[in-house]
């Protein structure tokens, strides 16, 4: 991943994309399942279903220099899970760790069973 967010989602859709279509699932934790399996192929930290004061995150990716905050939808839009993020206060047990925090909001597309539109927000 390398601090490439960007780089790492478009490689992510890619991934979702050559999943055959009778393997489909329009189920979020489905989606959540294989992101999780692929982060943690690629050795890193990756926790899920993060519980804080007034919610949960669906994925939290820790890394040396930075902490992923994600929050993924399926037919629904980056912007809500983006507001998710904010609203339900996912990063804020982060922002003393001395590293970024990089929200990220994604939805899934369940007609084309794969990565959709997201959305960045570095603090």
């Amino acid at each position: 991943m390398k601090g490439d967010i960007e780089q790492c989602l478009l490689r992510t859709r890619s991934f979702f994309s050559s999943i055959p279509y009778d393997l489909e699932n329009k189920q979020e934790k489905h989606y959540q399942t294989i992101f999780y399996l692929l982060f943690r192929l690629m050795g890193q930290y990756v926790d899920v279903e993060v519980k804080n004061a007034i919610g949960r995150a669906d994925v939290v990716i820790k890394m040396p220099d930075a902490v992923y905050v994600l929050e993924f939808k399926v037919d629904g839009t980056s912007e809500e899970a983006l507001v998710q993020i904010n609203s339900k206060q996912y990063a804020i047990p982060y922002e003393i760790a001395h590293r970024k925090v990089v929200k990220v909001g994604a939805n899934f597309d369940s007609a084309t069973r794969t990565l959709g539109e997201w959305e960045i927000e570095y603090s």
